[in-house]
């Protein structure tokens, strides 16, 4: 069936659609989950809980888009609307924070599902301030917007992250034997 035609029938709430939406945009989708879940059981249940949003509100979708950006747009939302109930995030003055600056370090040495696993140990208020700005591309600005904190907190909890991770980069190569590049 045509993707137009999966969503129209979706709307109808007939299951062979729904199910061939889920088989067609789960694996992407849950990749996205991935980069927002601390781990991959809390992952599959941020999946769970975005196709529940998206039939629910499949009749919003206006086909003036990618389906899949609205799709993954809900995926993002999802995570961010469990974890702001967490209340994960420090509020920080933004007179105290410097503006965080791109370093770009290079990583070629570390393999992927390594690198993913050290974003999932994150703290959830660095994990997903990072997920949001480094992987999907988001300003500050909307991250703030969208996580209902200031732009401060947004680039603090960046720089943390990145601390983090740079620490956690460390010691993966010292455990690897491997030496940084």
């Amino acid at each position: 069936m045509v993707l137009k035609e999966l969503i129209n029938e979706c709307k109808k709430h007939n299951r062979k659609a729904q199910k061939e939406i889920y088989d067609r945009f789960s694996g992407n989708l849950f990749a996205s989950c991935l980069k927002y879940a601390p781990s991959y059981e809390e992952a599959q249940d941020v999946l769970q809980d975005t196709f529940i949003v998206i039939f629910n509100k499949i009749g919003q979708f206006k086909d003036d888009g990618s389906f899949e950006g609205w799709c993954r747009r809900i995926a993002v939302n999802t995570a961010l609307q469990r974890y702001r109930k967490k209340k994960v995030f420090n509020l920080v003055n933004e007179d105290q924070i410097k503006d965080v600056q791109d370093e770009v370090e290079e990583i070629e040495d570390i393999d992927l599902n390594s690198l993913l696993n050290m974003v999932q140990q994150l703290p959830d208020r660095y994990r997903m301030v990072f997920s949001m700005y480094v992987l999907d591309g988001y300003s500050h600005k909307e991250i703030a917007s969208m996580m209902e904190i200031t732009e401060g907190t947004s680039k603090s909890n960046l720089a943390r992250a990145r601390q983090h991770l740079k620490e956690m980069i460390n010691k993966w190569r010292i455990n690897n034997n491997c030496n940084a590049s």
